[in-house]
């Protein structure tokens, strides 16, 4: 087996034991006969399936009693909609923070539904780091507050979680989602799309707290209406079964080496020994400021753009692949989610000094 270190923002590696547990159960899972990618979604089996899944989802997480835990379609992108469609009948009101790429486009999307204000942005800034956000920023009657807490395309993460009093906070997750403990509890929603570290594309986890559903408004579809998706445990209609249950298989992982506290560990090791490295020469500059680095998607450049641009091609040749920034911003983005093992980061690291070593700057 050849297998590469894949450095993809999304869709990223998937643990081995998953991919291979997985492989061992697609033709036939248990006892059933067929694959997974073959059961009825009301079948015994499929809801087996399903209520496992959110059970371990909800041990890992400590997500409290008064969660509800959904699994639905169209990616983080459709809970740009979604989000205000549930939340912002309140008042009619709701604040975003803007501190990249997806929370802006999350801000542009609910401006069709209220009044919906910025409150804080770095984009004056290039989003090299997190905004600082105080509760009297916030607008006392907003129905919600929105933020990105791990920026993919920038490489920046929140190292706090902002007061917003009694507000609803909202948080868009999808880069970092189970790489750490977070407290469920200092949040009203928490969305993720699963392709970057929890499962394949095609399925979005919702955690919402109970108190915040059935305020829709009136033109939300039923598909996007989390009071209904909810009465009707994620299956109103066929769910995306095989993702979901590949979700269930990394639950299962992140339970067997210890948990979110170990999962931590190992991510903190990984990031520490590339951040390390950029902050040790001068060769490669990493853009984000210290305090707001993301444990997740590491950035950085040459200066030149033919350099970087050799950088990304010979990585790849290397079995280093995806390293090429987004189109956005340009560079290098190694993005070291849970599935990419420290053996994987120390190739990166070594690659770099031999690149630099090779390449010297004009």
């Amino acid at each position: 087996m050849n297998r590469v270190f894949n450095f993809s923002a999304g869709p990223s590696m998937l643990p081995l034991p998953v991919l291979e547990k997985a492989a061992a159960e697609l033709v036939c899972y248990g006892e059933s006969g067929m694959s997974v990618m073959e059961m009825s979604h009301r079948s015994p089996d499929y809801e087996a399936i399903i209520k496992k899944a959110e059970a371990d989802l909800r041990k890992i997480m400590q997500i409290p009693d008064n969660y509800k835990v959904l699994f639905m379609q169209g990616g983080a992108s459709t809970q740009f909609a979604c989000v205000p469609m549930n939340l912002i009948k309140k008042t009619g009101k709701a604040d975003y923070i803007v501190s990249g790429q997806f929370s802006g486009k999350a801000f542009k999307e609910a401006q069709k539904y209220g009044d919906v204000v910025c409150v804080a942005t770095t984009k004056e800034d290039n989003f090299d780091h997190v905004p600082v956000v105080t509760k009297d920023m916030i607008r006392p009657d907003a129905s919600y507050v929105h933020m990105c807490f791990n920026n993919t395309i920038y490489g920046t993460k929140f190292d706090y979680i902002p007061d917003t009093g009694d507000i609803p906070l909202v948080a868009d997750m999808s880069s970092c989602i189970i790489s750490e403990p977070v407290d469920v509890s200092k949040f009203g929603v928490i969305y993720a799309g699963a392709q970057k570290n929890m499962a394949p594309a095609g399925v979005t986890l919702v955690i919402v707290r109970e108190d915040l559903l059935g305020n829709v408004l009136d033109c939300t579809p039923a598909m996007l209406d989390w009071q209904l998706m909810a009465e009707n445990d994620s299956m109103y209609n066929t769910p995306p079964c095989y993702a979901i249950y590949v979700a269930g298989l990394v639950y299962e992982w992140i339970e067997s080496i210890g948990g979110l506290d170990k999962m931590k560990e190992m991510n903190e090791k990984k990031a520490n020994l590339l951040y390390d490295y950029l902050d040790s020469q001068d060769y490669y500059v990493a853009p984000v400021k210290k305090n707001s680095r993301s444990m997740m998607n590491v950035t950085f450049v040459t200066g030149d753009a033919d350099l970087d641009k050799k950088f990304a091609s010979e990585a790849a040749k290397a079995g280093l692949k995806n390293l090429k920034g987004h189109r956005s911003v340009g560079g290098m983005r190694a993005s070291i989610y849970n599935a990419m093992p420290y053996e994987g980061v120390a190739k990166l690291v070594e690659f770099m000094k031999e690149f630099a070593k090779n390449n010297p700057k004009k």
